[in-house]
């Protein structure tokens, strides 16, 4: 059993870069919408869902290859943001009520799985830290749907750099990982 769990880790280690990767594209487009807060919601509308899509596809193979014990909450932020992200894409010009409402619900849902995430035993601060702040977001932005396209990029904007600044964490983290001692030994897992 603990030969499995080392292979998980090995595995998890070596697509550090994934995660990394998946983090700077959500800094990125964080970075965007708090820098143009006036764009169009169109446009607002498709850099989010492609983000969520992306984020969706990345929870849901998490969840089938990584081994948590909250894997079926993993699966659904994954399939949660996967439909999220199809919906804006493929209904750009739809009222900012609904895009308010679909962002807000998304919000809600995600940082409510997370928080129940973080109540196991490996949950950290920074997690439970960053859930409280997509609930919190989720809440204002349901609370108040036809907040203005400055309004709501705003917050957008504030938890895609949050959620990606945690996600390149993570990925630096197994980075360290991959590369700390006896993690690569082959017998490292088996002993263990």
């Amino acid at each position: 059993m603990n030969a499995s769990i080392g292979i998980d880790r090995r595995a998890a280690a070596s697509a550090w870069w994934i995660f990394v990767l998946v983090g700077l594209l959500g800094v990125v487009v964080g970075v965007i919408v708090l820098a143009k807060p006036s764009i169009s919601l169109a446009t607002l509308a498709v850099i989010t869902g492609v983000f969520l899509l992306v984020d969706g596809i990345l929870e849901i193979v998490i969840s089938f290859v990584d081994a948590p014990v909250d894997r079926g909450l993993v699966a659904i932020v994954g399939i949660v943001s996967a439909i999220a992200g199809v919906i804006l894409i493929r209904h750009p010009f739809g009222a900012i009520v609904v895009l308010a409402l679909l962002l807000g619900l998304w919000l809600l849902v995600n940082g409510i799985v997370r928080l129940i995430a973080t109540l196991a035993p490996a949950g950290t601060i920074w997690s439970a830290l960053l859930a409280l702040l997509e609930i919190a977001a989720g809440v204002v932005i349901v609370a108040s749907p036809g907040i203005g396209v400055r309004t709501l990029a705003l917050l957008v904007g504030i938890a895609w750099v949050a959620r990606g600044v945690a996600v390149i964490v993570l990925g630096w983290a197994l980075r360290g990982l991959r590369h700390s001692p006896g993690a690569d030994a082959p017998g490292a897992a088996a002993t263990a």
